[in-house]
């Protein structure tokens, strides 16, 4: 066939298609064959630039794993909807997008320095106080990103920062603005309310049983009972395990010796810098001036803290003498840390170029670890041997009890082999009881799981926690039903019962309004009840309940006279309410109170601005979505 291949291969046609090949290659790339059979599958682009599928992915993991934080100890994946999920974190890349296509359209940068400054400064990568690249390796880990990935997404949240900040910062609201502001905050009104008090009427209504049974006929559907289940269960708890195991003094001296052989001391130095940065502003040469000048005054004996503070380009060492604290090798560039591990104690280093720029280092103090004594570490070596032993043994019983388990018909042998108890709950509903076992996600998954409720099987394991799992087997299944009439008599006749209240309130109350409007005086329409005048009721404060001020301050200002409205109390008593007068002052505002309610108005016309510059963007963008 090979053969076949090269004589055909001689051919005009073959020589054309090679021809067209070469023509092909040498105008457009290979990317032009690679395109003639492969499309694009990114699930969106905005304005050409496509969210590839690699990015969405990474963002729907990441969204799950803060949702499953959130969620608690008892999260249960199988709850969340990934079709959901996706198309939020979708639509939230594409908006992210669009700003930072816009952030950069304006010139905005976030630079590697001001990213790596951050990174030193965030509490969650540091212990004892200081950066630890470990803790920090692992942090991103857990959160499912690499140190890359996290670096991205800085820049890109720091770049649309920058341009909401702007937008807030910008924002402002004139003096009238303030003013008139200021004054309705401060407006007071004089009102008069009584009260209609529910609970005299509703000693007085009697709910018959011709009127339960009518309400029950008509709405019997609203009266079901929820889907049961009741279960029994076998629960490996490894803290019990533990209980159980014995740690001796050989296993002790073992360990101690273990970890004597596998020690290294760990040289820490502690290091201060004085960095002048090569920027768009700054070319190498003026850079490398400055720093040899700096340098020189260091020789004639200046202070290496008092120049880091007025010379250096790192803020935030800078406030600190240039001081960089405490850090094991491979937290600097390799420039850096060449450098630093060549000098003694108290030494400054001759100028050293990095990515970042010129740096003058001076080792403050070298930190060497020893290992630590027996007694010193006999605790903490029980307690890592007591977890190793524990975990193992947990383990091999959580195999035993799943094998076990799959085939026995009840949770009978598996009891009694490994010696667990049996416990049983009562009937419980989907959404659980309070109980540890009843009140878990993944519990109450699998006890309404159908083929559990059908053929009342044992369950798989289930795991409650890292140190808790459980076997369990449905006893007991009750399917919703419709409750009898005598089930739910005091519930209708409480629905009943304070229907027939408000309706009478209302009744009484709308009448005593209509009274008022036709000029009866109050005290006439009370029927008795206590008449509270009230002047100059403000926004807040004062003993008048909370819904006659909110309603107090809705009502319109009256003309001539007064206007009238009725409010619904919490306990389902009704007040009549009169607005008489409406007081509005222009109070004299102290000049931090001013600043105040000038950053609060700017800052919500700035977050107006923003989002309008954003709906702005999003429509002219040009999105597709696969």
């Amino acid at each position: 066939m090979l053969q076949s291949i090269r004589d055909n291969s001689q051919g005009i046609v073959a020589k054309i298609i090679v021809g067209l090949i070469a023509i092909t290659f040498a105008l457009f790339g290979v990317e032009s064959l690679v395109s003639l059979t492969a499309s694009s599958n990114a699930p969106a682009t905005v304005n050409g630039e496509e969210i590839s599928q690699q990015e969405l992915y990474q963002a729907v993991q990441l969204q799950r794993r803060q949702m499953l934080n959130q969620m608690g100890d008892n999260a249960d994946p199988s709850l969340l909807d990934d079709n959901l999920i996706s198309n939020m974190v979708l639509d939230s890349l594409i908006e992210q997008r669009i700003l930072v296509q816009s952030a950069e359209d304006q010139g905005l940068v976030f630079s590697d320095n001001m990213i790596d400054q951050m990174i030193l400064a965030t509490k969650e990568f540091q212990q004892d106080g200081q950066f630890s690249r470990e803790q920090f390796e692992i942090t991103l880990r857990n959160a499912g990103m690499t140190p890359l990935s996290f670096r991205s997404l800085i820049r890109k949240e720091k770049l649309t920062e920058q341009e909401r900040i702007a937008y807030m910062l910008s924002a402002f609201s004139l003096e009238s603005e303030l003013q008139h502001v200021a004054n309705l905050d401060s407006q007071k009104r004089d009102i008069r309310y009584f009260i209609i008090d529910a609970e005299p009427v509703r000693n007085t209504i009697v709910v018959s049983d011709e009127a339960l049974d009518e309400y029950y006929q008509s709405n019997s559907g609203q009266f079901m009972t929820e889907e049961q289940v009741a279960i029994e269960y076998l629960l490996l708890d490894r803290a019990k395990i533990a209980e159980g195991i014995n740690v001796s003094v050989d296993d002790l001296e073992t360990a101690y010796q273990t970890m004597v052989d596998n020690y290294q001391s760990q040289e820490q130095r502690h290091s201060a810098h004085i960095l002048i940065e090569i920027s768009e502003d700054q070319d190498d040469a003026t850079a490398k001036a400055k720093i040899e000048e700096i340098a020189a005054k260091l020789a004639a004996g200046e202070s290496f803290e008092v120049l880091a503070q007025a010379e250096s380009n790192d803020p935030l060492s800078a406030e600190m003498g240039g001081d960089l604290g405490v850090n094991e090798k491979g937290v600097f560039s390799p420039e850096f840390e060449d450098a630093l591990y060549s000098l003694d104690k108290g030494a400054v280093s001759e100028p050293v170029k990095t990515e970042f720029g010129y740096h003058l280092i001076k080792l403050l103090d070298i930190v060497e670890s020893s290992v630590p004594s027996f007694e010193e570490a006999k605790a903490d070596l029980r307690a890592d041997i007591l977890n190793q032993k524990s975990e193992e043994e947990y383990v091999a019983q959580l195999e035993q009890l799943a094998d076990i388990s799959f085939s026995s018909g009840d949770l009978a042998e598996p009891s009694e082999v490994l010696g667990l108890e049996i416990q049983k709950t009562d009937l419980f509903g989907r959404t659980g009881n309070e109980d540890l076992v009843t009140s878990n996600p993944k519990v109450l998954a699998v006890a309404f799981d159908q083929e559990l409720l059908k053929e009342r099987l044992n369950s798989t394991p289930v795991e409650l926690d890292s140190g808790r799992s459980l076997v369990l087997r449905v006893v007991d299944h009750q399917l919703p039903r419709e409750k009898s009439r005598d089930e739910v008599t005091d519930e209708i006749k409480s629905i009943l019962l304070e229907s027939t209240v408000a309706k009478e309130l209302n009744s009484v109350a709308s009448n005593a309004v209509d009274k008022l409007k036709q000029g009866e005086q109050i005290d006439a329409v009370s029927a008795g009840s206590e008449v509270v005048a009230v002047e100059g009721q403000a926004r807040r404060g004062g003993t008048t309940p909370k819904e006659i001020v909110e309603a107090v301050f809705k009502m319109p200002k009256p003309d001539s006279g007064s206007t009238f409205e009725t409010v619904s109390l919490l306990d389902g008593s009704v007040a009549v309410v009169a607005l008489d007068k409406v007081t509005s002052e222009s109070p004299q505002l102290a000049a931090e109170e001013q600043q105040m309610m000038r950053m609060v108005l700017g800052n919500r016309q700035g977050q107006t601005d923003y989002q309008d510059h954003l709906n702005q963007l999003r429509s002219k963008a040009e999105i597709e979505k696969l």
